[in-house]
């Protein structure tokens, strides 16, 4: 099957269980996982159990809604741990918790989907440093400092969530109304339509605080949007009165001048195509297209794949493909891609931290 293909692959990130076969995936406590495994699930627990006391859940029956072999032992590890037994005894609030492994579905984990905004910044800015759902805006354009340096760090970085925000369930809310319906357009619109919108708020905002701004109609740019913010620069009650949406739109724009916005483009056509013609194409023909894709660092341009994009593609591709007829032709086609990926990740000059992990 497609997930037994990907076994190889991802032997890497996912060792296999110690001991000779080791227990099947209903048997598994945790024990069994290697032990890092085991204190990443403790932490989850522990973590879990302090969001449902702040909730004042009592969750009933969630180890009958573990689906996948981690899950159950995050599952099992939650029913025995003391202060959740505890907290279930006085909380008042019911709530059913199901819990799903990812790696059952590595296509929706590693796919490009849809055309949304929300998802790109999260997925091309910069991690805000000690934070997992939040980013580094890029805030020099609002001061009058002049720098040629993109990494910047004499101006704090902004982020997506703004002072007073209250955070459930992976969203932020913003006490801000502008910024806040701002970011539900970058979540609920196509990226055309929500890039107007930041232009709307924009220009709504200018006019509030008689700022000299003109509406453009048509499409919009980042050099536009950019050229809107710069209106705000030097005034400080204009700037403190919109500093949420002003950090949302400069996101906006950092992220579609971002080259990795335009390989994200790709990468869902990619997808796209794959899914249109797999119906039509057996899994050495898919395999055998993807090959010439595959250049060393010296051959690459920079709108060609690297090594860890060739990763994400390889699990994307095993994982929607379905049922593979195993034979000679497919052999042949993943021995070709396995030598040409091997060359890419040897030819390397400086491997990325993600690329170390796994050789």
């Amino acid at each position: 099957s497609a997930e037994l293909c990907l076994l190889p692959a991802l032997a890497a990130l996912l060792p296999p269980l110690p001991g000779p076969g080791g227990p099947g995936p209903a048997e598994l406590g945790l024990g069994a996982p290697p032990a890092e495994l085991r204190a990443a699930v403790r932490v989850l627990v522990s973590d879990l159990d302090s969001l449902f006391t702040a909730l004042g859940l009592r969750e009933e029956n969630f180890a009958n809604f573990a689906v996948g072999a981690l899950s159950r032992v995050v599952a099992a590890e939650l029913a025995s741990y003391a202060p959740a037994r505890n907290r279930r005894r006085t909380a008042t609030n019911k709530a059913s918790v199901i819990f799903v492994d990812r790696t059952l579905d590595l296509a929706g984990a590693v796919g490009h989907h849809g055309d949304n905004l929300a998802e790109k910044i999260l997925s091309v800015l910069p991690k805000l440093p000690g934070h997992k759902t939040d980013v580094m805006v890029n805030m020099v354009e609002l001061t009058a400092l002049k720098t040629t340096d993109e990494t910047c760090s004499i101006i704090a970085p902004g982020c997506l969530a703004q002072p007073r925000q209250t955070f459930f369930s992976f969203f932020f809310f913003f006490f801000d109304p502008a910024a806040k319906a701002l970011w539900e357009s970058f979540m609920n619109l196509k990226q055309k339509e929500a890039v107007m919108e930041a232009r709307r708020h924009l220009v709504e905002a200018a006019s509030r605080e008689n700022l000299p701004i003109k509406m453009s109609m048509g499409e919009v740019t980042p050099e536009q949007l950019s050229s809107y913010i710069q209106l705000f620069r030097n005034n400080l009650k204009a700037l403190e009165n919109h500093c949420g949406l002003l950090q949302l739109v400069l996101a906006t724009v950092q992220t579609l001048k971002h080259p990795q916005t335009s390989k994200w483009d790709n990468f869902l056509a990619f997808e796209r195509l794959l899914l249109q013609t797999i119906g039509e194409s057996e899994m050495p023909s898919v395999l055998n297209q993807l090959l010439p894709m595959i250049k060393s660092h010296n051959e690459r341009t920079k709108d060609d794949y690297a090594c860890e994009d060739f990763l994400v593609l390889l699990i994307y591709i095993y994982s929607v493909i379905g049922e593979i007829k195993c034979g000679k032709e497919l052999d042949t086609a993943e021995e070709e891609v396995k030598k040409a990926l091997v060359k890419a990740i040897c030819d390397e000059p400086e491997p990325s931290p993600l690329l170390q992990k796994i050789t």
